[in-house]
């Protein structure tokens, strides 16, 4: 009888903080101790030894539930949803980042831009022995860039490693006294100004993208918030990948505790939350260079987005629906992106060419958004906006119902936008008057049944 009180004394002593926490319960405080046999045979009842085997298959449960979540977070996120340079497994593959860089650089008209990685996220290249190592570039090379070896220790003092180490934008002029980027190979004797942004989101740095220019000149600010917005994107997009390969392995492991689960559960929740956020300010700062681009006095795509999804509504389109099509109206004047903003600063006097570049500027759109997964289902209803209802438009002259129902709503909205906003040219029409000549045109380039719930919006 002694000997049982000492041991009720023995079990107090030891989980008498876990009894005031855990509403009586100790089970938690045995596991965390981890005190094994001992406490089983000499401390534990027959009764309690019951109830430890049950919470024991509780864990085992939990495990698996905790699994099951991780799986689904993982089938969430895929490489639909977010950029498609996060596969790359060889060199090859890397040459989509000239391509984004090329594009960069067109979006703000400046002479270079080069796209840094660290070594953790250069998958495929085995050579890389560079903190930060160049993996894409819009100058032309016509040799193996990946053979140049060209990057930077992180413990070095220029712009680049700056920017990366204090996870903030830095400018660089030919005053300052260090080097801009190493090796002539990247013509850094004809910088003038550069700009380092980092690549990174709140928990991660994978890279800089470096912006260069061989003349002293400034950014229109919706253009550069929109380089900015896509380094974040680069940057969460990535980890996120990097996470979901992690948790892949960890799912496949034995022996996984419950904690690392959670931690993991906690890490991809975060990231995926924070990869919609991005991908969200990215669509809409992209919408507003556009605009900037093309000279717009008014917020020209996000009022054809707006009107877009008014016409939706009025037709009785579901959500998914809609919200597609709002986007692709944030977006039908995409490709206007990377055309030189001198073609919309001459009061409308353009050559033929100019003029061919500018109606060709949605097929530059199409193969920006497709080297942007997410926004792959907008891409049908953008490349096909220039289409007319009697089959005499671009690119295929499908006609009539074969035109995809999207494409027929943000054409009509963004006509009737693009004739009631004021542009350097003209001044805007009246309502009244637009709407007249998009009735005159019905039939020839636009859906009678589109038409007629834009003009219900229009007069409500």
């Amino acid at each position: 009888m002694e000997e049982k009180k000492q041991q009720e004394e023995m079990g107090a002593s030891l989980f008498g903080r876990s009894i005031d926490l855990m509403d009586g319960d100790p089970l938690e405080e045995i596991f965390a101790l981890n005190l094994g046999d001992f406490v089983s045979e000499c401390l534990i009842s027959n009764d309690l030894a019951e109830k430890i085997a049950k919470k024991e298959n509780s864990k085992e449960k939990q495990i698996e539930n905790l699994k099951k979540q991780l799986q689904e977070l993982v089938s969430i996120y895929s490489l639909k949803n977010t950029l498609c340079v996060l596969s790359f497994n060889s060199k090859e593959d890397y040459f989509i980042y000239n391509s984004i860089a090329k594009t960069v650089s067109q979006m703000l008209d400046v002479d270079a831009c080069h796209v840094y990685l660290t070594k953790d996220y250069s998958k495929g290249l085995t050579s890389v022995n560079k903190d930060l190592f160049l993996v894409g570039s819009s100058l032309g090379f016509t040799r193996d860039i990946y053979k140049e070896n060209i990057g930077f220790s992180l413990k070095a003092k220029n712009p680049v490693c700056d920017a990366f180490n204090e996870k903030e934008v830095v400018k660089f002029s030919v005053d300052e006294t260090h080097k801009s980027v190493p090796g002539t190979i990247l013509n850094e004797n004809k910088v003038k100004e550069l700009y380092a942004i980092p690549m990174s989101n709140n928990m991660y740095e994978v890279g800089v993208i470096v912006i260069e220019s061989y003349t002293n000149r400034t950014f229109k600010p919706e253009l550069f918030n929109l380089v900015v917005s896509m380094a974040r994107l680069f940057a969460t997009s990535m980890s996120l990948q990097t996470t979901v390969d992690e948790t892949n392995r960890l799912l496949q492991e034995d022996a996984v505790s419950e904690m690392e689960l959670k931690h993991m559960r906690t890490e991809l929740t975060a990231l995926i939350g924070d990869l919609e956020d991005e991908q969200q300010n990215f669509v809409q700062l992209l919408a507003k260079a556009v605009d900037a681009k093309g000279e717009y006095k008014v917020a020209h795509s996000q009022l054809t987005a707006d009107l877009s999804r008014k016409i939706c509504k009025k037709l009785k389109l579901n959500e998914k629906t809609s919200d597609l099509i709002y986007y692709a109206g944030l977006l039908q004047n995409v490709g206007k992106i990377t055309l030189p903003e001198k073609l919309f600063n001459n009061g409308g006097k353009l050559s033929k060419e100019d003029w061919e570049k500018i109606q060709n500027h949605p097929n530059v759109g199409v193969n920006l958004l497709m080297n942007i997964n997410f926004l792959s289902e907008v891409v049908p209803y953008i490349h096909y906006h220039k289409e007319r209802w009697d089959g005499k438009g671009e690119p295929e002259g499908l006609k009539g119902m074969s035109i995809p129902f999207g494409s027929r709503i943000i054409a009509i909205a963004d006509a009737y936008t693009a004739l009631t906003s004021e542009r350097p040219f003209r001044e805007a029409m009246k309502k009244e008057q637009a709407l007249n000549i998009l009735r005159e045109e019905t039939e020839s380039k636009w859906d009678p049944i589109v038409f007629k719930a834009l003009e219900e919006v229009i007069s409500e």
